[in-house]
């Protein structure tokens, strides 16, 4: 099953998105459209490059786990863009951009998703989508972004697709989500949409403009959580995001501890004890 046609979704897109396109590319089958763009010319600051498809066969998520797209059961987005200078507080595009992939799903009345930092879309406590953000540097000042969305459209038996696929967590599907299915190609266009819009916002405000929105999305607040960071494990009670992007944990101190990067362990078991 096809869920999606490049020209519709083109047709599809707002006039703002449309002028900074660089390229648009929707294929029937690829390996991976992070690694497409990752291997394509960069984007000039403002423009983007487009890559999607709804059969991805080899992508990858973080610390080189797979992304599993059969065909029709999901989309996978990707958009490059070219930052000159290099925002301090780039790590919390990924945030930024999460927000707007919210955002885009809730224009089309799928609701209730929320964000387990940094990267993973959530709903009814199950794995909806994730994305993945890789750069690439330039000579001089100057670093292009290639941002991944995966997302579950239907994956018919999510418990059976997440057992086949490998998956060590429950997951979930738009299908589920709704009582009316949106097509594959308003989905598309509304997350590119959004993504694009989020880069700009993101390159003229940074991540501090958004802080206040993830309290009502933080999925992993008032969690207990073990973050595992290459220096060492933090233990304790998920405490919201600093403005820089940074994961707040409450491990009993006078002040919150700032995680950078890691991966964040144990909080779903732990859910029931928040």
């Amino acid at each position: 099953m096809t869920l999606i046609n490049g020209d519709r979704i083109l047709g599809r897109l707002d006039e703002a998105t449309r002028e900074r396109l660089e390229s648009f590319e929707a294929f029937a089958e690829i390996g991976s459209t992070n690694t497409h763009l990752m291997q394509a010319t960069p984007p000039q600051p403002g423009r983007f490059r487009v890559a999607i498809t709804d059969n991805q066969t080899a992508g990858r998520g973080r610390h080189g786990r797979t992304w599993v797209a059969p065909a029709g059961s999901g989309l996978c987005v990707s958009v490059a863009g070219t930052f000159e200078p290099v925002p301090g507080d780039l790590p919390a595009l990924t945030l930024a951009l999460g927000l707007g992939a919210i955002d885009a799903l809730a224009t089309l009345n799928v609701d209730g998703v929320q964000l387990k930092w940094p990267n993973d879309l959530i709903a009814e406590g199950s794995k909806l989508g994730g994305i993945l953000t890789e750069t690439r540097s330039h000579h001089g000042n100057g670093v292009t972004v290639v941002t991944g969305l995966g997302l579950n459209i239907d994956l018919g038996d999510p418990g059976a697709f997440a057992v086949k696929a490998g998956w060590d967590r429950a997951v979930i599907d738009v299908r589920h989500l709704c009582d009316k299915m949106p097509g594959g190609n308003a989905i598309a266009a509304a997350l590119i949409d959004a993504i694009c819009a989020a880069f700009i916002r993101f390159e003229q405000h940074g991540f501090a403009a958004s802080v206040d929105r993830w309290h009502d999305i933080d999925w992993l607040r008032g969690r207990h959580v073990r973050v595992e960071t290459p220096q060492r494990s933090v233990v304790g009670i998920a405490a919201g995001v600093a403005n820089d992007g940074a994961l707040l944990v409450d491990t009993g101190l006078a002040t919150p501890t700032a995680v950078r990067s890691g991966t964040v362990l144990m909080a779903e078991a732990s859910a029931d004890r928040a």
